[in-house]
């Protein structure tokens, strides 16, 4: 840790918050008396209470997985390093196994000012430099409670709490607006696109021009032809001419990202576009069916099966159709039209020709054209600045929280009593509360419990019927402290050698743990019930 200022002192969460517990290992059910809060709850900044599960069991000692107003839980699997503040909880709720419990002593550390700076870099830095894993990162209770942690004096961490509590509020709010950009920008072009298609746009241009007020209806085999597929021959990755397929069509253009060729000369010949070509993705998604570019000469190229190639008559600019078939009514006739199979829908060469549309003067259609590019090109503007002020919003958060654990973002009063001394006090109420003598329990039934080993933990392993396995029926082998044995498990996962995996198993919608062959290991042969050949890198057992 770099240097403090003064009045700070180098604390882990550890000393801050106890060692850490696990939560209980169970099912999620839709329905029951008790929440069950695991890690994807708490991943996307605060929990949406509604959403989160109950448990399939409740466990017999309730109390002990209880969450509690000022529990702090951090994620120890998949999305590791995740954490919340528990403020106000509306449910009896218990919290999962891939979830550590840490228990700020709020009479001694702010616990806000814990939460904060489990956002910080200085965290999240440590974190991938202490996360491992096979299947997924993982970081266990012993890992987490070495994280360092620059502690404030208690009066400084209020201050400091109080002022990121206020400043990120602020730039929550700031990305929220941000995020509503996209969308607005979205409705705003499907607005010029309708006021174009009908006649809005250019309603005053009309006037002063004296032009008739009404346009006719037309299909679109009246005033345009060709509705021809293109190629159905493979393509390759190289070669003389690129073939355009239906993923080169974005957002109304052209990407000439990601292409295939094809130097078959017949092919060339036959499917070549020429400027002004509408093409037209007769297959796709129900959400994308009908997406539309035009080829504009770029470079030679031919089009691809999935797509239709469409020339218009002089009567029609091939702008204005790319207008009216995005338009909102483009839209809508696109959806009433397609015919749904399991995956994909479908729009033919007829269907399109069929399309209906209303069709100004090709003076009018310039104008249309001149005025919507306009409009398009203060959007696209906007969408970059939307964009570029996102990113910064994104980078002030971890910078603030950089600031405020540096002793950079409220002043410092040297009155305030200094960190050690806070510090030395917890630890000295740690230590009390260590040496008060335990209540014995008297037990019906004495269970010696065995010192749990990892080699103890991959005998056990071994003699499991079967190569897949829960945490529970791992548990159901072993006589010994819970802790421990996850402890050990989470070892397990990060040495190679050993011989466990991790997996998702998608039948049973759980996490499992996979009794694999070692690494390194070569001529042993192990079968599931008693090992053939043993070496130093598989498991023993009698």
């Amino acid at each position: 840790m770099s240097e403090l200022p003064q009045g700070w002192a180098p604390a882990t969460l550890g000393q801050l918050a106890g060692g850490g517990q696990y939560g209980w290992t169970t099912k999620a059910t839709d329905s029951g008396t008790t929440k069950f809060l695991r890690t994807t709850d708490i991943t996307k900044g605060s929990i949406i209470w509604d959403r989160v599960p109950y448990c399939h069991e409740t466990p017999s000692a309730d109390d002990k997985y209880r969450l509690h107003s000022g529990d702090i839980l951090i994620s120890r699997a998949g999305s590791v390093g995740f954490s919340v503040l528990l403020e106000t909880i509306p449910y009896p709720t218990v919290f999962a196994s891939y979830l550590i419990r840490f228990l700020p002593d709020s009479e001694q550390v702010v616990p806000q000012y814990l939460a904060h700076f489990l956002r910080s870099p200085s965290y999240w830095n440590q974190i991938a430099g202490v996360s491992a894993g096979i299947a997924l990162s993982n970081v266990n209770a012993t890992k987490l409670a070495e994280v360092a942690v620059p502690l404030a004096p208690i009066n400084e961490q209020k201050r400091i709490a109080d002022k990121l509590d206020a400043v990120l509020a602020r730039v929550d709010a700031c990305r929220e607006r941000l995020d509503h950009m996209p969308a607005i920008l979205k409705r705003f072009r499907q607005a010029v696109l309708a006021a174009a298609t009908s006649g809005t746009l250019t309603e005053e241009w009309r006037n002063k021009k004296q032009l008739p007020d009404s346009w006719p209806e037309v299909s679109l085999r009246d005033v345009a032809h060709d509705f021809s597929y293109g190629s159905a021959a493979k393509s390759a990755k190289l070669g003389t001419v690129p073939v355009l397929r239906m993923g080169n069509i974005q957002d109304g253009l052209l990407d000439w990202t990601d292409l295939v060729f094809t130097s078959d000369a017949a092919e060339i010949s036959k499917y070549s576009l020429a400027p002004g070509d509408v093409l037209f993705n007769r297959t796709n998604s129900p959400e994308l069916v009908g997406k539309t570019a035009i080829y504009r000469g770029e470079r030679p190229a031919v089009y691809a099966g999935y797509l239709i190639r469409v020339r218009c008559t002089n009567r029609l600019l091939p702008d204005y159709l790319n207008y009216c078939l995005n338009s909102p009514a483009g839209r809508d006739y696109r959806w009433r039209v397609k015919s749904d199979g399991v995956s994909q829908s479908n729009i033919n060469a007829k269907k399109l020709a069929a399309f209906t549309f209303v069709l100004p003067t090709v003076e009018e259609q310039h104008e249309i054209v001149r005025r919507v590019e306009a409009l398009f090109t203060y959007a696209d503007r906007l969408e970059a600045r939307n964009a570029t002020a996102r990113a910064q919003v994104d980078r002030l958060t971890p910078a603030l929280l950089a600031k405020a654990f540096r002793g950079e973002l409220v002043e410092q009063d040297p009155n305030d009593e200094p960190a050690s001394e806070l510090l030395a006090r917890l630890q000295a109420a740690r230590a009390e509360e260590v040496a008060k003598p335990r209540k014995h329990k008297t037990l019906r039934r004495a269970k010696v419990k065995t010192t749990i080993t990892e080699e103890a933990v991959k005998a056990i392993i071994a003699r499991l019927p079967t190569p897949s396995f829960s945490f529970d029926d791992l548990r159901s082998q072993v006589s010994g402290d819970y802790e421990t044995l996850k402890d050990v498990i989470f070892n397990l996962l990060t040495d190679p050698t050993s011989g466990i995996t991790q997996v998702f198993d998608v039948q049973m919608s759980e996490m499992r743990f996979q009794r694999t062959r070692p690494r390194n290991c070569s001529g042993c042969i192990l079968s599931r019930r008693r090992p053939v050949a043993v070496c130093s890198m598989a498991w023993t057992f009698g």
